[in-house]
């Protein structure tokens, strides 16, 4: 028979590179410890990176002059992504995240913070780095059709109204060919009336 750790290499293997993977995903192989142990063995190997607790990544290579180097790692965005698409939750990024997603601002923070209508918690993701999930019971904030669309709504309250400049306004302008009339529309009532008209004047 195969041994947890082949049989969880099998499967990760089966996957494109740049996957990130979970415990969970490999509960129905074995006992929680057993699974666990199997993975650092894989981390060590080199197969796997791990990035947080109960967080792995099956990273992409490329070819250098000698050997194999990791390529890259991944962003704290998708991270963030793969645990809410996970939890079946939904999120938003804000704060000075949602500006730097959107070139709005050049500030790269190292901790990060979303809505979500999941559960609140933070994750640790090495060298000072964190995502902070915060609950909201604003469901309207997460109900938008549009991902894109959402973001920016959320950058824009992080601004406030009033404060938007120029350069901003020019900026989300070009964003919006993100986003399609369909989702606009659909996604309208959901708008602050400011950001709405802020809409309507670029």
């Amino acid at each position: 028979m195969q041994t947890i750790v082949n049989q969880i290499e099998e499967k990760i293997k089966r996957h494109k590179r740049g996957k990130i993977f979970f415990i969970k995903n490999f509960a129905a192989l074995g006992a929680p410890e057993a699974v666990k142990k199997s993975l650092q063995r894989l981390v060590n190997s080199g197969l796997l990176v791990r990035l947080a607790n109960g967080i792995y990544w099956y990273p992409p290579r490329e070819k250098a002059l000698y050997g194999v180097k990791i390529s890259g790692n991944p962003t704290l965005d998708e991270i963030a992504k793969a645990i809410a698409k996970r939890d079946k939750a939904r999120i938003v990024p804000t704060g000075i995240h949602a500006l730097n997603l959107l070139n709005i601002s050049t500030q790269v923070p190292a901790n990060v913070v979303y809505l979500t209508d999941g559960a609140a918690r933070r994750v640790n993701v090495g060298n000072g780095k964190s995502i902070l999930f915060k609950h909201t019971s604003e469901v309207n904030r997460l109900a938008y059709k549009s991902e894109f669309l959402m973001l920016i709504v959320s950058a824009l309250r992080e601004i406030g109204e009033g404060e938007v400049t120029d350069r901003q306004k020019e900026i989300i302008k070009s964003h919006f060919s993100h986003v399609t009339k369909q989702e606009f529309e659909a996604d309208l009532k959901l708008i602050p009336i400011w950001i709405h008209k802020l809409f309507l004047s670029l």
